[in-house]
């Protein structure tokens, strides 16, 4: 077996971790991860499969299981009504119920909403440098969010701080603190949305926590605290995903300095796919297997997880020629940024939107905008994501 040393904390690492990739690719599909203590697969190919092998999932075998220690009593309460790590039938009713909520009707109704608040944020910009991350890439999706769930928008900086709390548990660099401030934020997240829910219980309205409320199928309706856990993953999920998709998708056209007609209406959607490809939010996802397996010349034991490295998946060059170009022309369909199979994004089509419509209305607005310095990626592994972006516009 061929074993992987690489702290996913070390700084070259986490600057870059394409070369790592790469070699790692070239010399086999899958090796043990040594600092995960779990087999990796970096290909695109068996990432691709595995993310739609039935034998694997996100739920956690029962002997797998660890007590929950009291500091993460509250954290663990949403996180087991999450559909994100169920599989069916659970997995099955909760994401129906949601879907029968979170439709392309319902998504495509908010590009005037997504268009409203971009052109809101930037009228704000100020006048000299500036970093675009919380100016702009922060709150686009967590104010889109506040108006889909139906939350009224001056609560966004609550949502954000408790979604950025719950989100580090699931960083390389997790400690202690990382989980009491996780299990804080948990405590007052469900606090906030138990009452809330309760409101919207006698006062529906046109958003998604009245429509949750409101989903049945063959007679079964989302419990209050399945409600708090998909509301809670909708928030944490599809936002902290999209604010890096659009901070990396800023960064990278400013970087290569692409001709500025692929963000036209006829060619955006083509360009936020190979944004997604070429530098994606999510680096690594993970799935245990519910029976022995043997993939990419190794054997993975029934109840072992293995980690399926989405960002080396979307630079093999089995699958893209140049790989490491950034080509908006490209066709990037196959990238696996949303992940696959029954846990595909249920969100991905309201972050396409959001991409696609952010994005221009930023380069319109500042058509000679620059980067100030060259950015910094944060210490998040396995998310990908910048410290700061500084623009002058």
């Amino acid at each position: 077996m061929q074993v992987l040393n690489q702290s996913p904390l070390d700084a070259e690492f986490v600057q870059n971790p394409y070369p790592l990739y790469d070699r790692v690719r070239r010399e086999t599909p899958v090796v043990f991860w040594a600092d995960y203590g779990m087999l990796a697969a970096f290909d695109h190919a068996t990432v691709h499969a595995l993310l739609r092998d039935r034998r694997l999932g996100r739920a956690c075998p029962d002997g797998k299981v660890k007590p929950v220690p009291p500091h993460l009593s509250a954290f663990d309460a949403i996180e087991r009504h999450s559909m994100l790590d169920h599989e069916p039938p659970t997995h099955t009713r909760l994401r129906g119920l949601v879907l029968r909520a979170f439709t392309s009707r319902r998504i495509a109704g908010l590009g005037p909403d997504i268009s409203q608040i971009c052109s809101s944020l930037i009228a704000q910009f100020p006048k000299d440098t500036f970093d675009v991350l919380p100016a702009y890439c922060t709150q686009v999706p967590v104010r889109v969010i506040a108006r889909l769930l139906g939350v009224p928008e001056d609560h966004a900086p609550d949502l954000l701080r408790w979604s950025n709390a719950m989100v580090a548990m699931y960083q390389a660099s997790r400690n202690h603190a990382t989980e009491v401030a996780a299990n804080q934020a948990a405590l007052e997240f469900d606090a906030y949305l138990r009452d809330y829910i309760k409101v919207k219980r006698d006062n529906p309205a046109d958003d998604l926590i009245t429509q949750l409320i409101a989903a049945e199928e063959d007679g079964e309706k989302l419990s209050t605290d399945e409600l708090i856990g998909t509301c809670v993953l909708l928030l944490n999920a599809g936002h902290e995903a999209t604010v890096h998709s659009l901070g990396l998708g800023v960064k990278t056209l400013l970087e290569q300095d692409v001709d500025r007609a692929v963000l036209s209406p006829d060619h955006i959607a083509a360009t936020s796919e190979e944004l997604m490809r070429f530098d994606p939010p999510l680096h690594m996802f993970s799935r245990y297997a519910y029976e022995d397996i043997d993939i990419g010349g190794q054997h993975l034991k029934e109840g072992d997880e293995i980690g399926l490295v989405l960002g080396a998946a979307g630079r093999d060059p089995k699958v893209w020629n140049n790989a490491h170009v950034f080509d908006p022309k490209r066709k990037t369909t196959a990238h696996l940024a949303f992940g696959g199979g029954m846990h595909f994004c249920v969100g991905a089509p309201l972050a396409r939107l959001e991409m696609q419509i952010a994005l221009p209305m930023l380069f319109d607005a500042h058509p000679a905008l620059k980067m100030a310095v060259e950015p910094t990626f944060a210490n998040t592994y396995h998310f990908h994501q910048m410290d700061a972006l500084m623009l002058t516009p």
